[in-house]
């Protein structure tokens, strides 16, 4: 889906130990998902304006890929956003990155395509998805 070059590119502007400080200390929220201690997936949400929270990482092992656990960190997403009220749960998703048929089973639809220019002359396509949380 994206080359090497802008993988690289990503890493060192999204996924950096500064970066990740950086939307800790902005209030993203991180979960981690273990299987048997180990690390198998993570997930980060935040709220960007009132009752809209958006899904900014959801990654799963590909060898977990499959077994539920992208379903359990969402789940545990969606658990903690429900107590705020009717919200809605919002994410980008490349557009063409297979994950987009796993959030559209777990009830996410497309709201919008956008080109995002992020620098260093590379964009992210993607999808907007989200999915309504009723308390």
């Amino acid at each position: 889906m994206l080359s090497a070059g802008q993988i690289e590119y990503m890493l060192g502007l999204m996924y950096s130990a500064a970066s990740l400080k950086k939307q800790m200390d902005e209030g993203a929220v991180f979960i981690l998902a273990c299987e048997n201690n180990e690390p198998v997936g993570f997930a980060s949400y935040q709220e960007i304006k009132p009752f809209v929270f958006k899904l900014h990482k959801l990654y799963v092992l590909p060898s977990q890929q499959g077994k539920g656990t992208g379903r359990f960190l969402l789940d545990r997403i969606m658990a903690a956003i429900k107590p705020v009220g009717k919200a809605t749960l919002q994410l980008q998703v490349n557009r063409e990155n297979k994950a987009r048929h796993f959030y559209e089973k777990l009830g996410f639809t497309i709201i919008d395509e956008i080109d995002l220019d992020i620098g260093n002359g590379f964009f992210m396509n993607d999808y907007v998805m989200e999915k309504k949380i009723i308390p």
